[in-house]
């Protein structure tokens, strides 16, 4: 049977992409807070998201930052295919390297604290506790610079106030992420650390939105006008 001669499939694959820039954020968070809640010994205030990828249900957690680096990879390649030009393309490295980072921070998982796992006396160091520190510090940077990318292609196409909020929020993830280290393993710390948590997923959502919308539409009858809906 015949596919419709109205739709591009193209566009269609790229707005496609670009949706699971809006979910991956939402989908770590609900799943990493339901482990949170659940898991014995686990204390928010005093404990990294990261540490749940310790213990005997700790695949759950590493499940969920595989999952989420591939959404974030996704979202990228979604961006490389809707802005053809040298920001499109920073953006969309930087992404693929930040998702990356997501995956690459499970599989050499963080090494333990005091009190978690449960038992746990803390004070190890190990190969993997360096590598998970690592490949988070270089997903964090890569995802703020995605953000100023961003900002700059905002700029270039008239959205000033999108620009603003993605250099804001690329500061935001440095600056906690940052503070979050330097102040870890202290409730400020975790506070600080979750700040730029949310920060790079919300600048994630937002930045793959508006591409979304700018991008053309599928339906070759539909408005096509790139940016036309989209105050600055």
């Amino acid at each position: 049977m015949a596919g419709n001669p109205d739709l591009d499939r193209d566009a269609a694959i790229t707005r496609s992409l670009l949706g699971w820039g809006v979910v991956a954020g939402p989908f770590y968070l609900v799943v990493g807070l339901v482990l949170a809640i659940t898991r014995a010994g686990f204390d928010l205030t005093q404990h990294a998201l990261s540490l749940l990828t310790l213990g005997d249900l700790g695949w759950l957690q590493r499940t969920n930052l595989i999952l989420t680096g591939l959404m974030a990879i996704a979202a990228a390649v979604g961006i490389l295919r809707a802005i053809r030009n040298g920001r499109g393309l920073a953006m969309g490295v930087l992404v693929i390297v930040y998702g990356v980072g997501l995956i690459l921070a499970a599989v050499f998982p963080p090494d333990p604290v005091a009190g978690f796992p449960p038992g746990s006396e803390g004070g190890e160091f190990s190969v993997s506790g360096i590598l998970h520190l690592l490949f988070g510090a270089i997903g964090f940077i890569a995802v703020a610079a995605a953000a100023f990318a961003h900002a700059a292609w905002s700029r270039s196409i008239g959205a000033p106030r999108r620009a603003l909020v993605s250099a804001i929020l690329g500061a935001v993830v440095l600056l906690a992420f940052g503070g979050g280290v330097a102040l870890s393993p202290s409730p400020t710390g975790i506070l600080l650390i979750w700040i730029a948590v949310l920060a790079q997923f919300v600048w994630l959502a937002l930045a793959s939105a508006h591409i979304y919308a700018w991008s053309p539409h599928p339906l070759r009858n539909a408005s096509t006008t790139r940016g036309s809906s989209q105050p600055g």
